[in-house]
């Protein structure tokens, strides 16, 4: 389901002026990779980068086509681990966050 223009609007607002969220959105679209879930991770990824960095910016910061990042997090996307990885690097320097894993408290 295709987010409305005014959903994409409010979470770039919020993540403009709301640290925690932004760095919360980017956080739970790494869990989502991290735990098998691509489709979420896909989604989450884009919303982050729609409300952030932008597509054309980060394309020219990775030397990419904006269209072949849109295309990789598409619903259809099927990224390489190489360039998703490469993604989210370069995405974890530019918020300056260190992204670490711990073992769950889980039964």
């Amino acid at each position: 389901m295709p987010l409305t223009r005014k959903f994409r609007e409010t979470v770039k607002a919020r993540a403009e002026r709301d640290p925690e969220f932004r760095v919360g959105l980017f956080r739970e679209a790494v869990e989502a990779l991290l735990s098998d879930d691509l489709e979420t991770g896909k989604i989450l990824l884009r919303d982050y980068v729609n409300a952030t960095v932008g597509f054309e910016t980060l394309a020219a910061e990775l030397n990419k086509s904006p269209k072949s990042l849109m295309r990789m997090l598409s619903d259809k996307g099927n990224p390489r681990a190489d360039n998703l990885l490469g993604m989210v690097g370069h995405l974890k320097k530019r918020e300056g966050i260190v992204v670490r894993i711990a073992e769950g408290g889980g039964a």
